[in-house]
């Protein structure tokens, strides 16, 4: 891969990473709601599960999709489905005191099974396995991985931090409710250019 291509792949990288989407919004709920310690094993499982997700389906995982068309659309409709599930939950999350467990921030494996069922990080991936790794090679998978491994933990982190920083501010119950419905709301408007024909 020449220094050019590398440079728009990172540039590709950062640009869908640091973007907003259902990873970047559920991460900025759990640091506003938990703080960013409790929210790094959420922010590993983003990075390193979406590298996986890549991996995989440049190995093969995008051929069957090319092959059976009905594959892609069931998943596409589980996508779909949980999103709006996990929308729900953040919408009607209780502050502490008023009746609920304030539950607890996403896992590691939780996050990184996330990745299966993220429509934008599938966007990603196919992108990025489409236009950069276009021969499947492993050299050219490993550097598109490896790329978007350094690039997306640092940018899913500044959504955990941001969330933190407006955990002061969310501390009165109220606002905490209002917060997370309309984190709700954009997790579930994220699908928006997912659902579109294209």
């Amino acid at each position: 891969m020449t220094a050019d291509l590398i440079i728009a792949l990172a540039l590709f990288a950062f640009v869908s990473s640091i973007t907003p989407g259902p990873n970047n919004l559920m991460l900025m709920a759990s640091g506003a709601n938990f703080g960013f310690r409790r929210t790094v094993p959420h922010m590993l499982g983003v990075a390193l599960g979406f590298v996986f997700l890549l991996l995989v389906a440049g190995a093969g995982l995008i051929r069957v999709f090319e092959i059976w068309p009905a594959v892609h659309a069931a998943m596409k409709a589980a996508s779909v489905a949980y999103l709006l599930w996990l929308a729900w939950k953040i919408a009607t999350a209780a502050p502490v005191g008023e009746g609920r467990s304030r539950g607890r921030p996403l896992t590691f494996l939780q996050a990184a099974a996330f990745q299966w069922v993220n429509p934008k990080a599938w966007a990603m991936a196919l992108t990025a396995i489409t236009v950069y790794a276009p021969d499947r090679s492993a050299q050219a998978l490993l550097t598109v991985a490896a790329l978007f491994g350094l690039v997306n933990l640092p940018s899913v982190g500044t959504w955990a931090l941001i969330g933190q920083g407006l955990a002061a501010w969310l501390a009165e119950p109220r606002r905490l409710r209002t917060f997370n419905r309309v984190m709700a709301l954009l997790m579930v408007a994220t699908l928006w250019p997912f659902l579109s024909p294209s």
